[in-house]
Formats: structure tokens, C-alpha cells, sequence
């Protein structure tokens, strides 16, 4: 039996060293490829390239940069690069929490999705920090979520997404099962001056506040829980169907 075969992306880029803890994770269960983008993406969602070329380049054994999207990365690594399907697609770690609403704006999320999308069993890694971000530091964990992971797969049609605390956070107390928090950012934007005089506009958020209900993503983190959010591609909102029963008239009788 061939061992498992694992797609690793992120949306930080292939040169970010949150790639390294998630890599060694997987190479303990299988056969690892690589398709990362080849600079930062963050906060590019689901979005996928249709109206430019994609160009990828090797830069180390099973190791591929493309010049596109953490979801064209997955689309392109299933469909051109890996040699035949994989059995899991594992995004991230990002530099950085997708709690609650990130997971809307999040390329790393986006990237795992788009394995789902393909019916490949995925899952996006996160890291909370208020420090400087030493992956290595949270590694024990993600091997550990890997590994479960692996000998439990993931429900058809959906994604894990995983937020992973460290120190800086409180004492990792473990995984649990949480839903998506509600996580607002504050609305500032800011106005800013280039060298030659022209104004131009920066996205502030500085300000986020979250809900610490202890079921929620962004209560658990912030008490030290590793998250676990089951979310899915699905944004059917079915509990309003019935509440849009008006909408359901003929032309004929408008």
C-alpha cells in the first residue's frame, strides 16, 4: 500500500517558516509536495486567477512557487503538479489567528476550502501569538493534530480549521471542538502620503474585539485551547428558507 499523499500550501508565501512545523507533521505520515505562493497572500479569500498566466517554478525536491493565489496553489498543485491525487490537503501555519470572521477574508482558510471543493480531506493551520511567532514552538502540537487528523479523516464537506495558541496566549491546555467566535475589527482607515505628494488609503483594523464564551473559537484560544472550527465551503443559509416563503409567487399572479 502506497503511503498517503499529502498537499502542503500556505497563504504567507513559500518562504515562510510557518510552512516548516506543518511539513514535518505530514512527512511523518506520507509523502509531502509543496505548492506555495511565491509571495504573500494574505487576506485574498477564495480567489482564484482566470485572467492572467500562471507560472510556477521548482525551488527544492517536491517543492513548487506559483505566481497566484493559495487557491490556485491547491487547483494547480491537484490538477498539474502532484503526480496523482492527494489524500489530504493541509494549509498553513499562517502567522497569525483565523478566528470567527477571519475565516471569510483568510487565504489560508481559502487554500483548505478549495481541498474540500475538490473532496479532498483538508484542514488550515493558525498560529496566536503576541510575540515574535517561533513555530517550532507550537510543532508538538501540530504533529499531534496531523496525526489525528490522518487516523480519523475529516467529515465529507469540511474543513478544519485550527488555531493553535502559544505562551505568549497562556499554557496549552490541549484541542478542543469549538464554533466560530464572533471577532470584530475595529474600521479605521488610514490616510497616508507617497514620496511625490499622492494620497493613498491603508486598511487599519488595529482594534479587535472578541467573544470569550468558552464554546467559541475565540474564548478557547484565549484561554489556551488549541481550537478545532468544523467549517464548510456550503453558504446556504438554510434556517431562512422557509422565512422567504413571500419570494415564492408566479409571474402570473404578481
Amino acid at each position: 500500500m502506497s503511503k498517503p499523499l499529502i498537499l502542503v500550501t500556505n497563504d504567507d508565501g513559500i518562504l515562510s517558516t510557518g510552512l516548516d512545523p506543518l511539513i514535518r507533521a505530514a512527512e511523518a505520515h506520507g509523502e509531502v509536495w509543496v505548492v506555495a505562493p511565491d509571495s504573500e497572500k494574505s487576506g485574498v479569500s477564495h480567489a482564484i486567477t482566470l485572467t492572467e498566466p500562471l507560472r510556477y517554478t521548482q525551488v527544492g525536491q517536491r517543492r513548487f512557487a506559483l505566481n497566484g493565489t493559495p487557491v490556485d496553489c491547491v487547483f494547480i498543485g491537484l490538477n498539474h503538479i502532484l503526480p496523482r491525487r492527494p489524500d489530504f490537503v493541509f494549509s498553513g501555519v499562517n502567522r497569525g489567528p483565523n478566528l470567527g470572521f477571519d475565516v471569510l477574508y483568510s487565504g489560508t482558510v481559502g487554500a483548505a476550502m478549495e481541498g474540500t471543493i475538490q473532496k479532498v480531506p483538508s484542514a488550515a493551520f493558525s498560529m496566536v501569538s503576541r510575540g515574535s511567532f517561533d513555530f517550532n514552538e507550537i510543532g508538538a502540537a501540530v504533529d499531534s493534530m496531523v496525526a489525528r487528523i490522518v487516523l480519523n479523516g475529516v467529515p465529507d464537506g469540511v474543513t478544519l480549521n485550527v488555531n493553535i495558541p502559544d505562551r505568549t496566549i497562556g499554557e496549552f491546555k490541549g484541542f478542543k471542538v469549538t464554533r466560530l467566535g464572533n471577532r470584530q475589527y475595529s474600521n479605521e482607515v488610514l490616510t497616508r502620503e507617497d514620496p511625490r505628494g499622492g494620497k493613498y488609503l491603508w486598511v487599519g483594523g488595529t482594534r479587535v474585539t472578541n467573544e470569550l464564551s468558552p464554546d467559541s473559537d475565540t474564548g478557547a484560544v484565549a484561554e489556551g485551547w488549541g481550537s478545532i472550527s468544523p467549517v464548510s465551503p456550503d453558504l446556504m443559509a438554510h434556517h431562512a428558507v422557509k422565512h422567504l416563503a413571500w419570494a415564492n409567487v408566479p409571474d402570473d399572479q404578481e
